[in-house]
């Protein structure tokens, strides 16, 4: 890390409620922001309160949610991610966050992120890769 964290760190990221943040099976008129997309607009915002901190090589994966989906948000609003650091253990940042659209609270949670070097993460695909590849000969 190239800077310190604590926390208190934090990060508001305002984004549209389009079409592929949407729920589609119930039909147009029930189109609103979906969990998942809630999931992973939290993810993003926390990871990008991380980059100004990161040494070259780093970045940060993801490694475990909490969320509340609390109301409904439509296609066509804007919803506002306010995500916070709570917790920082070494490698380990641990964040709250908060999901607000143009009129109320619309999801919350906790989000827990590690700090990982990209080569040696590379490295450890690699090694899946050539493992999960042996397998599909002998099965």
């Amino acid at each position: 890390m190239l800077t310190p964290l604590f926390p208190g760190i934090q990060l508001s990221k305002r984004l549209l409620v389009d079409e592929s943040r949407c729920i589609k099976f119930m039909g147009p008129e029930a189109a609103v922001y979906a969990t998942p997309s809630m999931v992973n607009d939290a993810e993003h915002a926390c990871h990008e309160v991380l980059l100004p901190h990161f040494s070259p090589g780093e970045s940060s994966v993801g490694m475990e949610v909490q969320i509340q989906h609390l109301a409904a948000t439509p296609i066509g609003m804007h919803v506002t991610v306010q995500a916070r650091v709570v917790h920082v253990e070494g490698r380990k940042v641990t964040f709250e966050f908060e999901i607000r659209d143009d009129l109320e609270l619309v999801g919350r949670g906790t989000h827990a992120r590690m700090v990982v070097d990209i080569e040696r993460t590379i490295e450890r695909l690699h090694k899946k890769r050539a493992q999960w590849a042996e397998t599909q000969g002998k099965l």
